[in-house]
C-alpha cells in the first residue's frame, strides 16, 4: 500500500461495505427487488475485492476477524435503528466485545 497503514484503511472500508452488503440482503426481500438487490451484489463484490487488497499485508486470521467483526457490529446496529432490531443489555455487551475483539486485533498487529 502507498500510505502507512494504507492496508487498514482498506480493510475498515471493506468492512463498512460487509455492512452495506449485509443490510441490502434485507432490503433485496430475497433478491425479489431489483435495485436492493443490484446494490447488494455491488457493495459484495467491492467488499470482497478490498478485502483481498488488505491481505496483501495483513495475516488472513487477523484481516478475516476484523472484516467480519465489523460487518457484525455494525450491522447489528444499524439493525436497531434501521429496522427496528431489539436492543438489549446483553446485546450491547456483545457488540462492545466484537469491538474490543477487532481494536486487540488492530493493535496485535503493530506491537
Amino acid at each position: 500500500m502507498i500510505i502507512p497503514g494504507g492496508a487498514w484503511i482498506v480493510l475498515l472500508i471493506a468492512g463498512l461495505f460487509e455492512v452495506i452488503w449485509a443490510l441490502g440482503l434485507k432490503y433485496s426481500d430475497g433478491f425479489t427487488r431489483l435495485w436492493p438487490s443490484v446494490i447488494t451484489a455491488v457493495a459484495a463484490a467491492i467488499s470482497f475485492w478490498l478485502l483481498a487488497q488488505a491481505l496483501r499485508e495483513i495475516p488472513i486470521g487477523t484481516a478475516y476477524a476484523v472484516w467480519v467483526g465489523i460487518g457484525a457490529a455494525g450491522t447489528a446496529i444499524l439493525g436497531v435503528f434501521l429496522f427496528g432490531d431489539q436492543l438489549s443489555l446483553l446485546k450491547v455487551a456483545g457488540i462492545m466485545l466484537i469491538l474490543l475483539g477487532v481494536l486487540a486485533l488492530r493493535l496485535s498487529e503493530t506491537a
